[in-house]
């Protein structure tokens, strides 16, 4: 059975830093590209970043550019997301999803679109 478990999240002060860790168990992720989304309480579910498998393609939301990088350690078959200089609206519950890819290079921000899902890590920025 797929299985994507994340682990990484806590409590950090605004400013601070924290890496997410998304492991896939029963499948390699080498046809799969990895989104990460989060999902603030009373909000809609918000794409973070994704990476590729392809081709390591990356595609970040406007609001993590520049502060959020999304990387792959296919030895691992683990996907990491460092997070830098956090505000309190990165504060959610950020999950982890799979899509099988059919295109080269092919990223989307869009939840429906993926396959398989974690359970979630809570992340919470305190100002």
């Amino acid at each position: 059975q797929v299985q994507l478990v994340e682990s990484g999240g806590g409590l950090v002060q605004a400013g601070g830093s924290l890496r997410l860790s998304c492991v896939a168990s029963e499948f390699p992720l080498d046809f799969y590209a990895i989104g990460w989304f989060r999902q603030a309480p009373g909000k809609e579910r918000e794409g973070v970043s994704c990476i590729t498998s392809s081709d390591g393609s990356t595609l970040y939301a406007d609001s993590v550019k520049g502060r959020f990088t999304i990387s792959k350690d296919n030895a691992k078959n683990t996907v990491y997301l460092q997070m830098n200089s956090l505000e309190p609206d990165d504060t959610g519950v950020y999950t982890c999803a799979a899509l099988l890819e059919t295109t080269v290079g092919y990223t989307t921000l869009q939840g429906d679109e993926y396959d398989y899902w974690g359970q979630g890590t809570q992340v919470t920025v305190s100002s």
